[in-house]
């Protein structure tokens, strides 16, 4: 059997940072007994006018399932006192799909037999024009997680690239050192997401076998390191269904409810992906974790840390896209794939990483967004100088 490096100890060229945030992040979600919480301990947080993390647990608990219909229209209060009947539109843009990690659970991992691809300079303009002339002004690069076919300049020179064509421009890539961050925020880059998948270290450790994601606390503190390299806003996110969800989204907002408080200038979201099928491995599905479950971590999301944006993705169908923007979520893609080159290609140059539920167009989800009497908002940023 192949000997697999220690997954909480940093490799080369990994940056340190003083901070104490992982800490209390994992103490908090091993100490998180939610099976104690009861009705009068829900009551009292949908009650309360700011709630502290106590509160948090119960809405998460099992004893909140049966006040979902409170907890909505709860979020709706907070999302629209705090975001009025603006939903924000973004797309996602996958510039390459080569990557060095195993993971069990990912279409991109370095053991799947797909078609891998990276595009070049000339792609990456063509891929943004196309995207622009849609009227999309927000855009959010992806890549596999491969330093060496897709490095820090690669990255940059996406981000320079979509400056000239998106007032908001967003990374989700690997996790960088300050100073890499710093980089990509000079050339553009606004805000940074990282996926933890699962904060249960154990069984992110069964979960990653090999490449760099495999080390635990530097994928974790990778949202620190951004804010001090200089981006806007963080996103953070667990990958519902891989291990205890309740846990997994409680670590995910007590981490970024730390890191606010820290921080306080961060502009701080959220995403709520479950699981999806992927190439070579399609019995995936999400484990206990529903839509009814996803809403109550929506909500729960929404009402714990009202300033949060929230993005609701593909991943998920159209109708319960549309039900929750504007209750809880404040930020949806459309016009979405998952492949390489496909907004200008007849068939994408590089597979899909998993499987989307929404493959509507800008126009249609916009019309969606307003039927609910919302109003679809491409960028609420003005830049000046």
């Amino acid at each position: 059997m192949e000997e697999r490096i220690d997954h909480m100890k940093y490799l080369p060229g990994m940056e340190v940072i003083e901070s104490d945030i992982q800490e209390q992040v994992i103490s908090r979600m091993n100490a998180y007994d939610y099976d104690k919480y009861t009705e009068t301990d829900v009551k009292r947080a949908l009650a309360a006018e700011y709630l502290s993390v106590e509160d948090f647990a119960a809405l998460l608990s099992p004893a909140a399932e049966p006040f979902l219909e409170q907890m909505a229209e709860k979020a709706t209060i907070e999302t629209r006192k705090h975001f009025g009947n603006s939903v924000y539109l973004f797309t996602p843009l996958y510039i390459a799909n080569y990557c060095e990690n195993y993971c069990v659970y990912c279409g991109f991992n370095c053991h799947n037999k797909i078609r891998r691809a990276k595009l070049d300079k000339d792609g990456i303009r063509r891929e943004m024009e196309a995207i622009a002339k849609t009227g999309m002004e927000e855009i959010l690069i992806l890549t596999g997680e491969s330093r060496k076919m897709s490095d820090v300049e690669y990255i940059g020179e996406a981000c320079s690239i979509a400056h000239e064509y998106f007032k908001n421009v967003g990374i989700e890539v690997y996790p960088m050192n300050t100073d890499e961050y710093k980089y990509l925020h000079e050339h553009g880059a606004d805000y940074v997401t990282v996926f933890q998948e699962t904060y249960n270290s154990d069984k992110y450790e069964t979960l990653h076998l090999a490449g760099h994601k495999r080390i635990f606390p530097y994928r974790l503190n990778a949202q620190e390191r951004a804010i001090r390299g200089g981006m806007r806003g963080v996103a953070f996110a667990a990958l519902l269904g891989l291990d205890d969800f309740r846990k997994d989204a409680f670590a995910a907002g007590v981490h970024a409810y730390l890191i606010q408080r820290k921080y306080p200038h961060a502009e701080i979201s959220f995403s709520c992906p479950r699981l999806r099928p992927i190439i070579n491995n399609d019995k995936i599905n999400p484990r206990d974790v529903h839509e009814k479950q996803l809403l109550q971590v929506m909500t729960a999301f929404r009402i714990f840390m009202p300033f949060a944006g929230l993005t609701i993705s593909t991943r998920e169908r159209a109708g319960f896209r549309d039900n929750v923007v504007g209750m809880c979520a404040t930020k949806i893609s459309a016009g979405v794939s998952t492949g390489i080159g496909s907004h200008t290609e007849e068939e994408s140059l590089g597979d899909n990483q998993f499987e989307i539920s929404d493959d509507r167009t800008l126009d249609e989800v916009c019309e969606a967004i307003r039927a609910r009497g919302l109003q679809p908002v491409m960028n609420d940023y003005v830049y000046v100088g």
